[in-house]
């Protein structure tokens, strides 16, 4: 540890009972279960947040359902 580097480690933790954990153990069953979509750059100005990306999709349905009858 560099003398810039300061251990603010609380006293009550014990590093003994955190060794041997594994990173990651559910990382693949989230992923798997999760509906987490990553919006390209150039896209985020024009939908900022997830009520403008469901707002637009909802859009585009309605005009797919009514251009197909």
């Amino acid at each position: 540890m560099s003398n810039s580097t300061k251990d603010d480690l609380r006293p009550e933790y014990n590093l003994n009972e955190l060794k041997g954990r594994v990173r990651g153990k559910y990382r693949k069953a989230y992923e798997e279960s999760s509906n987490t979509v990553v919006i390209e750059p150039d896209l985020v100005e024009a939908f900022p947040n997830t009520k403008a990306v469901n707002d637009a999709l909802r859009e585009l349905l309605k005009l797919r359902k009514t251009r197909t009858r």
